[in-house]
């Protein structure tokens, strides 16, 4: 590991109004102006900060069944992943609807490769095709055409190169390969734009990855999520973790003190990521993942971490 760059977690950050709160903050995203877009579960699912942390805006309030992420593409239009309502909305920046893929609260047969159930991430090649992880409820990757029209799928479960165990979350790399963290097969896979495998790159449950920017252009972003393993639970070393690699796997540094927690360079569940144009790195975080349960609600707690980048 080549220790270029180094990141500092920034306490307290944002600053939210009362009495908005985030709950379950599940995805971030940044704009062309470095505002800060926050995708969550409570009553205001998107909630949008200057670079300051100052609050600026919030909209969406019943629009969304269960928000799980946010991709803000170079137009500053965003997408707006909906696992429960098994869709995904482009929206404008002000929260006007433009179109949606897939039919709200209508999920395709569980596992089948139908489209959509359960999706978690969008991806956009530089052709303006559009790319869908789906998801929890399926194992596949669907390709749209910029308007929206269905190209093609590939993806089944399974373990073998092409194959997913939930394909969690999305990114270009430099060489316009799709990044798909395959969560629960502890690795990374990498497609061309036609679905064809190239290589995979082994992580600690890969949960969120994004594209660098500015001086991290052509570098992948990736956190890991802790273990699943109740045994393995308070294990150093496996997961909560964000890591900066190149697209070979080499990585450049690395930050988190591996330990789950709420303390400011701890991570609960680290589900999205971002990165501004001044290096700073955003890190969205879940304390709740099962899903339906009514014996252990969503928690309030430190939802959005903003970790600082030091030359």
């Amino acid at each position: 590991m080549t220790n270029l760059n180094s990141f500092e977690p920034v306490p307290n950050w944002p600053k939210i109004p009362h009495p908005l709160k985030f709950i379950e903050a599940t995805s971030v995203a940044v704009d062309s102006i470095n505002n800060v877009y926050v995708f969550n579960r409570g009553a205001n699912p998107i909630m949008i900060f200057n670079k300051n942390g100052d609050f600026i805006d919030t909209w969406g309030d019943g629009k969304f069944t269960r928000p799980h992420s946010i991709f803000i593409d170079d137009e500053d239009f965003l997408y707006l992943v909906d696992d429960g309502g098994h869709c995904i909305h482009k929206v404008t920046s002000k929260g006007d609807f433009i179109f949606t893929l897939g039919t709200p609260g209508l999920p395709s047969p569980w596992q089948e490769g139908g489209m959509f159930n359960r999706p978690t991430d969008l991806a956009i090649d530089s052709d303006k095709n559009l790319y869908v992880s789906d998801g929890y409820g399926n194992s596949r990757i669907h390709k749209f055409d910029f308007q929206g029209n269905y190209i093609l799928s590939w993806g089944e479960p399974g373990s073998e190169p092409g194959q997913f165990s939930l394909p969690h979350n999305i990114t270009f790399d430099k060489d316009g390969l799709l990044a798909v963290c395959d969560r629960e097969n502890f690795r990374v896979q990498f497609f061309d734009t036609n679905g064809n495998f190239v290589r995979q790159i082994h992580f600690h449950r890969p949960q969120a990855i994004c594209s660098g920017k500015g001086i991290f252009s052509g570098k992948l972003i990736v956190s890991e999520a802790g273990s699943p393993s109740v045994n393995q639970s308070d294990v150093p070393n496996l997961g909560n973790l964000v890591k900066i690699i190149d697209s070979d796997g080499n990585e450049f540094c690395r930050f988190g003190n591996s330990l789950g927690g709420e303390l400011p360079d701890q991570f609960i569940s680290p589900h999205g990521i971002s990165q501004d144009y001044n290096g700073n790195i955003y890190v969205a975080e879940v304390s709740y993942t099962a899903y339906g349960s009514k014996l252990n609600p969503p928690r309030e707690v430190v939802s959005l971490r903003k970790w600082k980048y030091v030359n």
